[in-house]
């Protein structure tokens, strides 16, 4: 049973990941041969941009269980960290930026550990309002340093993409989404992942258990907080331009609302939901300044007729949805063979 059990499961693996890389290619064909536009394919960036931080988010949200408002704040600090490096380390841009990212993934991993450690103590309320403060104090800092010029931030960031060729901002986005998907979804099926969520049902009972809570909990944050920095960067060079009033607690919301509606605990909820709030603004331009109030009636509905989101923790499998509807296609013959006589 195990054996035919893993078996199954490399098959349905291996037809994600074959599902995955038709999508990309087929949008990457379109991006060259100019079907998507050029500003269709900035709105893609930003959606696998906004599915990574979700995704990231929901691990400490929605798996391991604890409130966080201050997401934004890690994404800061790889955007700073990423952007400056590209633009002072004096190496080419292709070979700088990937640097880049792993460096604002280790800087923003480093806040989460200075910040993990005293706020992890706290629960629910508390560790929410923590959270909200370094996101705030994180702004107000680089509002304030030299290095990240203040108020004003940093301009002239420079992309892989040009006007001639718009896809290399997109194949680097839709990789590390698709990177960061992999990984969560093998993590929450790992024994590391089994202990996260055991904390999420009764973190009492999970000690009692011999499970080191402390450090689970501490973990979960930190890769979190390491994938927030890396979307940071990405973020960074996508829009060229760096404004610290753009990362306050509004934005930390925005993912968090990406989180709740999707399904807290469900990877596959927060795909979609990334997916429809970063497109639905871009077709809605006239009506951005109401963007907040917007997703706060969809909030409002969706908490009051679905509380769990959209799917709850349900996640989505192709592989197993045709599986189900092979088998009740395979069934009709012989339920129509043994009708009446």
């Amino acid at each position: 049973m195990m054996g035919a059990f893993t078996k199954k499961t490399g098959v349905y693996y291996l037809v994600n990941a074959a599902l995955v890389l038709l999508l990309f290619f087929v949008l990457l064909t379109f991006i060259n041969n100019g079907v998507i536009s050029r500003t269709s394919t900035g709105i893609l960036t930003l959606v696998c941009i906004n599915i990574t931080l979700a995704v990231s988010l929901n691990l400490v949200t929605g798996i391991l269980g604890q409130l966080v408002l201050g997401h934004a704040g890690f994404m800061l600090v790889g955007a700073y960290t990423a952007a400056l490096f590209t633009k002072n380390c004096g190496l080419d841009l292709n070979i700088a930026f990937p640097i880049g990212l792993v460096l604002a993934g280790i800087a923003a991993a480093l806040f989460g550990i200075v910040i993990g450690i005293p706020a992890l103590r706290l629960r629910g309320d508390y560790l929410a309002i923590i959270t909200l403060g370094f996101g705030e104090i994180i702004r107000v800092i680089a509002n304030n340093l030299k290095i990240t010029n203040g108020a004003m931030g940093l301009s002239d960031i420079k992309s892989l993409s040009s006007l001639k060729n718009p896809s290399p901002m997109f194949v680097y986005s839709y990789a590390i989404a698709a990177l960061v998907i992999f990984i969560m979804f093998t993590f929450t099926r790992s024994r590391h992942g089994r202990a996260v969520i055991a904390i999420r049902e009764d973190e009492i009972a999970a000690e009692a258990m011999g499970i080191n809570t402390t450090y689970y909990k501490l973990f979960a944050f930190v890769l979190a907080a390491f994938i927030a920095g890396v979307a940071g960067g990405v973020f960074a060079h996508q829009i060229g331009i760096i404004d610290p009033s753009k990362f306050d607690f509004g934005r930390s919301v925005e993912i968090l609302i990406m989180v709740v509606l999707g399904g807290m605990g469900s990877i596959t909820g927060s795909i979609i939901s990334a997916t429809v709030l970063t497109w639905l603004p871009e077709q809605l331009r006239g009506f951005s300044q109401y963007r907040l109030l917007v997703y706060s009636i969809i909030l409002i509905i969706v908490m009051l007729f679905k509380p769990s989101g959209l799917l709850g923790r349900y996640e989505i499998s192709i592989p197993a949805l045709l599986e189900k509807l092979y088998r009740k296609i395979s069934k009709k013959p012989a339920q129509t063979g043994t009708g009446g006589a």
